[in-house]
């Protein structure tokens, strides 16, 4: 097994990176936007060990037939699959969502802006990865676009913002998410769907003590429309759909290039909110989207 979601040579599109990179920060873009609107109703841990739950179950009947092949691999190298769950599963959206029910959705986003660059570093601190000095201009050009829409064109109005606690929260969360990406390269060569439901089961076992303790401090999680249709949300497009398509761009892109479409989320962002919020296009919009375009084609660019 060559790791792929579909079997290989039944469709073009797995092997398409251009495709890959964009259902990631596309259901990203309201996974951040959702998590803040909720914030109040559904409580962090629940929201995050009821994601990956329902995603684990969700997509384990397509995963049988390779489960059979593949526990015996990862029971192998169940050191790294645990060293990938604990970042990327357990920390990562638990983090974020405890941090966005103390800040807002534009703090979020411009943090979670800074995450190719960290990817980059940490990527270079582990393997000894470098970058082209053209790929590093283009992730610059791209941060540059991000923070031009998140700021809606005023770039010195950044400086105004004010960080607290939830701030934090979110940091380490993007921190964590940029170490799992870099670590992907590790990954044993499963079927990927498998190597997704176990890390999702993996990550559910490791949140279940602290969603106890949540619910006993005082925070149940209350089963009424907002919390189902959260949970459904979360579980399907920013879980499922979202790492298959990164986790398999991540592969033949490499985690420094498919980081990069971390700048897309305001892209995005920017186009929901004028097609289901009447947000009118403005100049920025057209600037930051051009800039972000602009800095993933310079960076994604293969070496001669």
């Amino acid at each position: 097994m060559t790791g792929d979601p579909a079997a290989a040579g039944r469709t073009r599109l797995w092997d398409q990176p251009w495709f890959l990179l964009l259902p990631a920060p596309l259901f990203w873009s309201g996974n951040f936007v959702l998590g803040r609107a909720v914030a109040d109703a559904v409580p962090p841990v629940a929201l995050a060990f009821w994601r990956w739950t329902l995603g684990a179950l969700i997509l384990l009947p397509f995963a049988l037939p390779y489960l059979r092949h593949d526990l015996r691999i990862m029971r192998q190298h169940w050191k790294i699959v645990v060293l990938l769950t604990v970042p990327g599963i357990a920390i990562f959206n638990t983090f974020a969502y405890i941090g966005l029910a103390h800040t807002t959705a534009l703090n979020g986003v411009m943090i979670q802006s800074a995450m190719p660059v960290m990817i980059v570093a940490i990527s270079f601190f582990l393997f000894r990865d470098t970058v082209t000095p053209v790929q590093a201009l283009g992730i610059a050009v791209s941060l540059t676009g991000a923070l031009t829409l998140v700021s809606r064109g005023d770039l010195g109005a950044l400086a105004n913002l004010r960080f607290n606690v939830g701030d934090l929260w979110i940091l380490a969360a993007v921190t964590a998410y940029a170490g799992y990406t870099a670590l992907l390269r590790r990954r044993p060569n499963v079927h990927g769907f498998s190597f997704i439901v176990v890390t999702f089961l993996l990550g559910a076992l490791m949140l279940l003590p602290f969603m106890l303790w949540e619910g006993l401090s005082g925070r149940p999680l209350q089963i009424n429309l907002t919390s189902v249709a959260a949970i459904g949300y979360v579980a399907v497009f920013p879980s499922i759909l979202a790492y298959i398509t990164f986790n398999r761009a991540v592969l033949l892109l490499g985690a420094n290039r498919t980081g990069l479409s971390i700048h897309l989320i305001p892209v995005f962002g920017s186009i929901l909110a004028m097609l289901f919020l009447g947000e009118r296009p403005q100049w920025f919009h057209a600037a930051g989207i051009a800039l972000i375009a602009t800095g993933v084609v310079l960076a994604t660019r293969r070496k001669a």
